[in-house]
């Protein structure tokens, strides 16, 4: 039997790609879990086929559970399931091992086909973000944050929902000073001077709700 693990915070997503999979997928089993501790803990005491993850976890971002996933748990595929808009985090997700990246506005039209090519160890990809992964080297001011590191810019996302570096550093389990640090180098790299200009800055790129 197809075993499905659903990764999200939101009890109506989570009951929303229940019946999208349900209504494709009428003999899986499907689980659900709201945090990464407890995804990560159905990982381990079960088989599963794949794994529908959540890129925004209350206890830990998804771009982190997925890199542990991958190196614990190579050959389980993993559909990032997000609110983001494609161009801003599916390149990164890509390469951490995703197997496919499904925004939740497109997901009743994409997410079955991404867990079929999941399914078959394939990957699922958009035109544009096929075409986005292949020009990447060459992508100019206008993919201006793909100079970030992975860890800058779950640091820029944070400050953009209004935290201080102290709830920052518990969320991503490091100290005070090394999210200062962070902080330090996005405000060099954006050439910005304050945590007001780096929330502008990712609202008006797309990575923050105004």
């Amino acid at each position: 039997m197809m075993r499905v693990l659903i990764a999200d915070d939101h009890p109506v997503v989570r009951r929303g790609v229940r019946q999208t999979l349900t209504d494709e997928f009428p003999e899986c089993e499907i689980v659900e879990a709201c945090t990464a501790g407890e995804l990560m803990s159905l990982v381990r005491s079960g088989t599963w086929n794949v794994v529908i993850l959540d890129i925004s976890l209350p206890d830990r971002n998804g771009l982190d559970v997925l890199k542990e996933l991958q190196a614990d748990y190579p050959h389980l595929p993993v559909v990032v399931l997000s609110m983001h808009p494609e161009d801003q985090f599916a390149v990164r997700m890509m390469k951490a091992g995703a197997s496919a990246y499904v925004t939740k506005e497109s997901a009743s039209e994409d997410l079955t086909q991404a867990v079929r090519l999941a399914l078959a160890r394939r990957r699922y990809m958009s035109p544009a973000l096929t075409e986005r992964l292949a020009l990447e080297a060459v992508l100019e001011d206008g993919s201006k944050t793909l100079v970030l590191s992975d860890r800058e810019m779950q640091v820029l996302c944070l400050i953009a929902e209004g935290k201080n570096l102290t709830e920052i550093s518990e969320v991503l389990i490091l100290s005070v000073k090394t999210i200062s640090t962070y902080r330090a180098r996005l405000l060099e790299k954006l050439k910005v001077k304050t945590n007001a200009d780096l929330v502008h800055f990712a609202i008006s790129h797309g990575y923050a709700r105004k």
